[in-house]
C-alpha cells in the first residue's frame, strides 16, 4: 500500500473536505470553518488518519496562498484603489498599525522578545476576509456603511500582508535548518549583505520587466492558439516560475506572486487568468487550512482551556476597541460601527500563514506557535456567533442618540395608507414610484447612514425596525392599508410577515422574494403578493435581446407578459409540491414543455393577425417604452 500512499492522502483530505464543507456552511460557520473542521477530523486529533505527514502537505497546500496572492494582485486596480482611498489608505491601514502595535506591546509585557512580538502582533492584526465577507453578505449587511468599510480594511489587509511577509525574514533571528528554502539560497548566503540587497531587488525588477515586456507577449502567442488547456498551463507557470525565482532569492514566494499579479492587473488577459487560475486556489487554499486544522494541538486546548479562552477574548476585545475607536474618528455612526468592529475582530486566515513562517524560524517555542494557531482558530469559529449576537439582540436595542428618538415621535404622528419596510435598492424604486404618482408612504429603514443620506436629498425616512410590533404601530400599522416588505434579507421579510399577520391582519402585504424558493416559504406563509426582485428585469432584458435579433417589439413585449403570467400561475401550482422533489421535477418538466408549446402557438396566431403591420413604427414604440 506504501506506493499507494498519496492516492490515500487524496481521497481522505478530498473526502473530508466534500463532508465537512457543506455541512459548515449549512449552519453558517463558512466554508473556512468547514475546511478547518475537516482537517482536525482527520487529524491526530481524533480519527488519527492524517499523522505527521501533514507537515509535508502544509508546505505543498501554502501554494494555493501564493495563488491566491497573484490573484488578489489581479484584482488591484488603481481605479478601486482611488475610489476608496479614503477608506482603504485611512481607515485600512490605520487599522492595521495601530492594532499591531496595540498587540506587539501587550505580547512584549507578555515576556516575548520585541522583534518576535512584533511578528506576533503582525500576525494577530489580521482579520478573515473569508469568513467576513461571506457572513455580512448572507446576514444582507454587505450594502450597509458598516459592510463597505469592511471590506476596505480587508482590502488594506489583504496587501499588507506582502510587506509584513518582507519584513518577516528581517526579525526571525535565524532559519531553521533544512528544508527547501534553505537549500535553495545557499549560494546567496555566502555573498556579502549589499549583494544580497541587490539580489533581491534585482528579482522585484525582473518580475516588474518581465511581465510587461514578455509575459503580455507570450499571452497573446498562446490565446490565439484557442487552447483552453495551454492558456491555464501557461497561468500555472507564470505563478510557479515567480514562486522559484523569489525563493532563489530569498523572498518571499507570495510577495513576488502578488507583484507578477499587479502587473497584469490591467490585461486584456486578466479575467482569463483569473477564471484559469481559481478553481487551483480553491482547492490548494482549502488544501492548506485542512493541513491548519490537522495541526491543531487540542492536547493544549485540555489543558490549558483557560488560558486559551482568556488570550481568544482578550484579541479579540482589543481588536474591538482599536476598531470602534477608529469607527467613531471616521463618523460611522455607533450602530454602523458596533457592526463594523464586531465583524472584525476575529484573527484571519492569513494569520496562518504567517505562523507558518514563523514555524519554520526559531522565533518561537512549537508549543508557542501552536497555542497562536489555536487562538487564530478559535477566534474564527466564535466570528459567526459573534454575528448573530449582534443581529439578533445588540443591534435592534441600539439607537444612535436622541436623533433615533425624534424619528420614532416622527413615525407616530404619521398616518399614511402605505407603508414601506426597506428603503435598499428594491425598496427605493417601488417607493420613489408610489411617491411620485402623489401617494404618501411612511417609509422605515434600519440603516441608519442611509437613512441619513437619503434625509439629505429631502426624502422622508424613518429609522426603524420593520420585524418589531410596537415599531410598525409607531408607523401607523393599525389604521394602514398596504405595507410594502422590502428587507434586505428573506429571513427579516419573513419575520415581518409573522408579525403584521399576527398584530395586523388588516393589511395586505406586497413583500419581496428573492427567487422560487423564497417565494414558496412565503406562500406557506399565506402570502398572496410576492414579487420576484430579478423577473421583471430578466424579462425585459430577455425581450431586448428578440428585437436586436429582428423580432417586432410588440410581439416580445406581448410574449413577455405571457410568459410571466404562466410563471407565476407554475410558482402558485408549484407552491405545494415544492418538498416532493421527485413529483416536483416531473411537474416543472410537463409546464416547461406546455409553456413552449403556448409562446409558439400564440406566436403563430399573431404572425396571421398583424401581417400587415409597419415593423420600425413598432421598433419606434419599443424604444419609447
Amino acid at each position: 500500500m506504501h506506493q499507494h500512499t498519496i492516492f490515500f492522502q487524496a481521497m481522505v483530505f478530498l473526502a473530508a473536505a466534500v463532508v465537512c464543507v457543506p455541512l459548515a456552511k449549512r449552519i453558517g460557520m463558512g466554508s473556512v470553518l468547514g475546511y478547518l473542521l475537516a482537517g482536525i477530523i482527520i487529524g491526530p486529533a481524533v480519527l488519527g488518519v492524517i499523522g505527521t505527514e501533514r507537515h509535508a502537505i502544509m508546505e505543498f497546500a501554502e501554494f494555493g496562498v501564493v495563488m491566491m496572492l497573484f490573484l488578489v494582485g489581479l484584482e488591484l486596480e488603481p481605479k478601486l484603489l482611488w475610489k476608496m482611498k479614503a477608506s482603504v489608505l485611512g481607515l485600512g491601514s490605520l487599522q492595521v498599525v495601530i492594532t499591531a502595535v496595540v498587540l506587539s506591546v501587550l505580547a512584549f509585557l507578555l515576556g516575548l522578545d520585541p522583534r518576535i512580538a512584533a511578528m506576533v502582533g503582525m500576525t494577530l492584526c489580521l482579520s478573515s476576509t473569508a469568513i467576513v465577507l461571506q457572513s455580512l453578505k448572507e446576514k444582507g449587511l454587505l450594502d450597509t456603511t458598516a459592510g463597505e468599510n469592511a471590506f476596505a480594511v480587508l482590502l488594506f489587509q489583504d496587501i499588507a500582508v506582502i510587506p509584513m511577509m518582507a519584513i518577516f525574514p528581517l526579525l526571525a533571528p535565524r532559519a531553521a535548518p533544512g528544508g527547501h528554502s534553505e537549500e535553495a539560497t545557499a549560494w546567496l548566503s555566502r555573498m556579502a549583505g549589499w549583494q544580497q540587497s541587490l539580489i533581491a531587488l534585482g528579482g522585484v525588477a525582473g518580475i516588474i520587466i518581465c511581465g510587461y515586456l514578455f509575459v503580455r507577449p507570450l499571452l497573446n502567442i498562446v490565446a490565439r492558439t484557442g487552447i483552453r488547456e495551454l492558456f491555464t498551463a501557461t497561468a500555472l507557470l507564470l505563478v510557479i516560475s515567480v514562486t522559484v525565482l523569489m525563493t532563489m532569492v530569498g523572498l518571499s514566494p507570495a510577495l513576488g506572486a502578488f507583484l507578477g499579479g499587479v502587473v497584469l492587473a490591467n490585461s486584456e488577459y486578466r479575467h482569463e487568468l483569473q477564471a484559469d487560475i481559481e478553481p487551483f486556489k480553491g482547492l490548494l487554499l482549502g488544501l492548506f487550512f485542512m493541513a491548519v486544522g490537522a495541526t491543531i494541538d487540542f492536547k493544549l486546548i485540555l489543558e490549558k482551556p483557560l488560558l486559551i479562552l482568556g488570550l481568544v477574548l482578550g484579541v479579540m476585545l482589543v481588536k474591538t476597541l482599536v476598531l470602534l475607536a477608529l469607527g467613531k474618528f471616521f463618523t460611522l455612526s455607533f450602530r454602523q460601527n458596533l457592526l463594523f468592529s464586531l465583524a472584525l475582530c476575529q484573527v484571519g486566515e492569513f494569520s496562518f500563514v504567517l505562523i507558518s513562517f514563523i514555524r519554520t524560524t526559531y522565533a518561537l517555542e512549537p508549543a508557542v506557535t501552536n497555542l497562536i494557531t489555536v487562538v487564530v482558530a478559535v477566534s474564527m469559529v466564535l466570528t459567526p456567533l459573534v454575528l448573530m449576537i449582534y443581529e439578533k439582540w445588540l443591534g435592534p436595542l441600539i439607537n444612535d442618540g436622541p436623533e433615533d428618538v425624534v424619528r420614532e415621535a416622527d413615525v407616530i404622528s404619521e398616518r399614511s395608507d402605505v407603508i414601506i419596510c426597506g428603503f435598499g435598492r428594491f425598496g427605493n424604486m417601488a417607493g420613489r414610484f408610489i411617491r411620485a404618482n402623489g401617494i404618501n408612504a411612511t417609509i422605515l429603514d434600519m440603516d441608519s447612514d442611509r437613512v441619513d443620506t437619503l434625509r439629505k436629498l429631502g426624502m422622508k425616512v424613518y429609522y426603524g425596525d420593520g420585524t418589531r410590533h410596537d415599531m410598525l404601530l409607531a408607523a401607523g400599522a393599525d389604521t394602514a392599508k398596504i405595507i410594502i416588505l422590502a428587507l434586505d434579507t428573506a429571513e427579516k421579510n419573513m419575520d415581518a410577515v409573522k408579525v403584521v399577520k399576527k398584530h395586523f391582519p388588516h393589511l395586505r402585504m406586497y413583500v419581496r422574494a428573492v427567487g422560487n424558493l423564497d417565494s414558496y416559504e412565503l406562500m406557506d406563509a399565506g402570502v398572496l403578493h410576492i414579487y420576484r426582485e430579478t423577473s421583471d428585469t430578466s424579462l425585459r432584458m430577455g425581450a431586448d435581446v428578440l428585437v436586436a435579433l429582428g423580432y417586432r417589439a410588440y410581439h416580445t413585449q406581448r410574449a413577455a407578459r405571457l410568459f410571466l403570467r404562466h410563471d407565476d400561475r407554475l410558482l402558485k401550482e408549484l407552491s405545494s409540491i415544492h418538498d416532493d422533489s421527485n413529483l416536483f421535477e416531473h411537474q416543472m418538466r410537463q409546464r416547461i414543455a406546455d409553456l413552449q408549446q403556448m409562446m409558439e402557438s400564440d406566436k403563430r396566431n399573431m404572425l396571421r393577425e398583424d401581417v400587415g403591420w409597419d415593423t420600425e413604427s413598432l421598433q419606434e414604440d419599443k424604444d419609447i417604452q
